[in-house]
């Protein structure tokens, strides 16, 4: 898709087409979250398709590549399946299917936890290590192509406002009894 911007009275970039649909949607010109919201899902999704992109050819998911990344910088003993799907924001359920990809290509392991008999931990192997090597430079590439231009004071508001959404979300699915978290 081919974005089209124009830019408002502060010049600050916007969608016309988004706008134009929020006002129909809305039924007025208070369309501003609207297409906050939808500037996000459209930003995030670029981010997606380039993470994927990236990981083309090496036959992982966007989930199990976060999941890996996630093992590579925990410690020795590995994370528990809880830990992971907490860290990711995924339900339990999710993070088992993706430490079974992970398991399936070699790229981990379970291993029993040494602290409860019951629970196992999943492990990055070497195998994974080495994934995670070969992807690291075409990753830094695509990030840096992806967020040219920004200086480092936007991207740290980026990722600030990012956030506040983010616990905003939370506190919202707290509220609502979890319906709305996606775990």
């Amino acid at each position: 898709m081919k974005y089209v911007h124009d830019e408002d009275d502060g010049g600050r970039l916007y969608d016309p087409r988004v706008r134009a649909a929020m006002r129909e949607f809305t039924g007025d010109d208070d369309t501003l979250t609207f297409e906050a919201a939808a500037a996000v899902r459209s930003a995030q999704q670029g981010v997606e398709r380039m993470r994927a992109h990236g990981s083309e050819g090496r036959g992982l998911s966007s989930g199990a590549m976060d999941l890996l990344l996630r093992l590579s910088s925990a410690a020795e003993a590995g994370a528990s399946i809880g830990e992971l799907a907490q860290a990711a924001g995924v339900s339990p359920r999710n993070a088992t299917g993706l430490v079974d990809t992970l398991e399936r290509d070699g790229l981990a392991r379970r291993q029993p936890d040494p602290d409860d008999r019951r629970a196992v931990r999943a492990v990055i192997t070497g195998a994974g290590r080495a994934w995670i090597e070969a992807f690291r430079q075409p990753s830094r590439m695509a990030m840096k192509a992806i967020f040219h231009g920004f200086t480092d004071d936007e991207l740290a508001t980026l990722r600030h406002l990012c956030l506040r959404l983010a616990a905003n979300q939370e506190r919202l699915a707290e509220h609502l009894g979890g319906q709305v978290s996606g775990r």
